[in-house]
């Protein structure tokens, strides 16, 4: 094997590495909130989950600290709401929980929501 052809499998393997790895880490929510994020400590959770307990927007808030598209969606108005969809994900009323998901304009992963089409999320076409 020449040397240009084995330069050339090695950069096909790194690339297709690198390729990997971050594929794997940009999808790294979907819609599960028993899966905690990569930033995500013992501390920030229990907040969190207080936070829906109480329903208090300005705590959740503070604890995304505009992080994500969710928070350009999940305002003052709404954010009850947004808390109802995940007690019924934890309750396993998946079914319920999609559909304020998809009132919420926060779509389903499958094109539905007010974002399709518009270049947000890793569904657009």
């Amino acid at each position: 094997m020449t040397n240009k052809k084995l330069l050339i499998m090695v950069l096909l393997v790194l690339g297709a590495g690198m390729l990997f790895k971050t594929t794997s880490s940009v999808f790294a929510y979907r819609g599960d909130p028993t899966v905690q994020g990569p930033n995500c400590t013992q501390e920030k959770h229990e907040a969190m989950i207080k936070a829906f307990e109480n329903n208090d927007y300005n705590a959740w808030k503070n604890l995304r600290q505009g992080n994500g598209r969710i928070t350009q969606v999940i305002n003052e108005g709404n954010f009850a709401k947004f808390a109802e969809m995940r007690r019924l994900r934890l309750d396993g009323k998946t079914e319920e929980a999609n559909q304020i998901r998809a009132e919420l304009g926060l779509g389903l992963g499958n094109g539905s929501g007010n974002a399709q089409g518009k270049g947000y999320g890793r569904n657009s076409r």
